[in-house]
């Protein structure tokens, strides 16, 4: 056998993974996080994510709610505990398809992300959002801490 045809297959799983469609992105602008979507029903989410790691329920000015937790630093938000209203990730493990998630700097968050609204609210605390804050909207905010995404958002405005 040529040296040429012990390559082959090796030649032929790197055009393979060359060719092959882009996974999707745990981090989707506006849409939602790791297989959570705005929108989604409690079920939905179980079904995506599975059991999870804890659960909460209460009450706030808008009524009642529930939240989902799960491994990788994954909140899931029920405002009136029926649909998806938000999604955040605190860990590091979720990206959007540029591959900007917790860690990320404001620089590569920016290069990447066009669009973005960032302002300061707080000592050392800024935050990076797409649309606008009003009701109904939705918007992913980029949390940062001394110049680091701490933790990403994807939310419908409720109020």
């Amino acid at each position: 056998m040529t040296s040429y045809a012990r390559l082959t297959p090796v030649w032929m799983t790197l055009l393979a993974l060359a060719l092959a469609p882009a996974a999707e992105a745990a981090i989707q602008i506006d849409r939602g996080i790791a297989g959570a979507r705005l929108g989604n029903s409690r079920a939905d989410v179980r079904k995506a994510l599975g059991k999870p790691a804890s659960t909460q329920q209460g009450r706030n000015d808008f009524g009642r709610w529930v939240s989902y937790r799960y491994a990788g630093k994954i909140t899931v938000f029920f405002q009136g505990r029926e649909l998806v209203s938000s999604v955040q990730t605190a860990g590091l493990g979720d990206r959007t398809a540029a591959g900007i998630g917790v860690g990320s700097t404001e620089t590569e968050l920016t290069n990447s992300l066009k669009g973005l609204t960032c302002e300061d609210v707080g000592a050392n605390v800024r935050t990076c959002h797409t649309g606008d804050f009003l009701p109904g909207r939705r918007v992913t905010d980029f949390r940062l801490s001394n110049g680091k995404v701490e933790s990403v958002t994807v939310a419908r405005v409720v109020d």
